[in-house]
């Protein structure tokens, strides 16, 4: 994917680009690589918890709403046009109709979406975009440390939350979902 420096793309330019064996952001006007370089790229951590999540979440969600992995999804930022791919997204089908089945960005804000850490990227630049999510109207975010063994709870109207070992996550938002970091890392074959 490559583009000009001097000219901004559209979200249906963006969306029109083609697809490759990277994962693109638009940021700013710009197609940026999701990680940006191979020390940044998922690696097992990552994978083996984002199958965990993907498994655990899917089950609770099951006549609720949807998850999915790496969806892109049309918010803004700084008053421009972004499109961001979260690891996992949740939305219920109170926000997108259990019907809806078109092949393209998510065009609302999700209930929640997932930013698990890979290496090369801090705790600190997850914060940063899990304020950029919320601001967008995003309800919830979850900013997952494979290293640390940790779930980092951002909402629009608390401090940020970090969920370690056995602490039982709750939250209004998911009715039902009780989890714990260790029971999702044991999932995914990282407790030892």
């Amino acid at each position: 994917m490559v583009q000009s420096s001097n000219q901004r793309l559209t979200v249906e330019e963006f969306l029109a680009l083609p697809e490759g064996d990277i994962t693109y952001e638009l940021v700013d006007g710009e197609a940026v690589p999701k990680y940006k370089d191979d020390e940044m790229s998922p690696k097992f951590f990552h994978g083996a918890t984002t199958g965990a999540l993907f498994i655990i979440l899917s089950l609770w969600a099951e006549k609720k709403g949807r998850v999915v992995v790496e969806w892109a999804i049309k918010l803004t930022r700084n008053q421009q046009d972004w499109i961001p791919v979260p690891d996992l997204t949740y939305i219920s089908y109170n926000r997108l109709a259990a019907d809806w089945l078109q092949d393209e960005a998510c065009s609302v804000a999700p209930e929640l979406v997932i930013e698990i850490i890979s290496p090369g990227q801090t705790f600190g630049d997850m914060a940063e975009k899990a304020t950029d999510y919320l601001k967008a109207g995003v309800s919830r975010v979850w900013v997952v440390d494979t290293q640390a063994r940790t779930i980092t709870v951002f909402a629009p109207a608390s401090l940020p939350i970090t969920y370690r070992h056995h602490q039982v996550m709750t939250d209004d938002l998911l009715p039902e979902l009780e989890i714990t970091p260790n029971a999702i890392f044991q999932r995914a074959g990282l407790n030892s």
